[in-house]
């Protein structure tokens, strides 16, 4: 029998967080949508609303390496970020190396002709949660 899941992957940037959502075999994750950020207590009322509604078990956050494999600047700023959304939350927290997601959801929605604007960055944002997202999902089945 398949564990059930129900996580939440979050692409968070300055101005907008990506959210996207599995289902509950833990197979396939989805876009959900895309947050624009306005303040930390607007932000965990909507992160709320989709926790709730998603009854999610965990939050898994991209997090930004330096192409390196470093943990620099803007990456400490997401984890310090992310660390606190899970306290309030009350969820656990895992990373997800996303170097290059941007630009591989960037690639896939123009496969899908889904996108011919570069001023549709929410887009781009829900795209690579959900990238990030199936990385971690994909992981979780590989490791059994």
């Amino acid at each position: 029998m398949i564990e059930r899941i129900s996580a939440l992957g979050l692409d968070i940037g300055q101005r907008r967080i990506g959210i996207a959502g599995c289902d509950g075999t833990g197979l396939i994750a989805t876009g959900l949508t895309t947050l624009e950020r306005r303040s930390y207590s607007y932000d965990l009322a909507q992160l709320k609303y989709w926790v709730d509604l998603r009854k999610a078990q965990i939050l898994v956050v991209g997090l930004p390496y330096t192409m390196s494999g470093n943990i620099g600047y803007q990456a400490e700023k997401i984890q310090t970020i992310a660390e606190r959304l899970s306290e309030s939350l009350e969820l656990p927290l895992e990373y997800v190396d996303e170097r290059l997601t941007s630009h591989e959801a960037t690639q896939q929605l123009k496969t899908q002709k889904k996108f011919n604007s570069r001023h549709d960055k929410g887009m781009i944002d829900k795209q690579a949660a959900t990238i990030i997202l199936q990385q971690w999902l994909d992981s979780r089945r590989a490791q059994g």
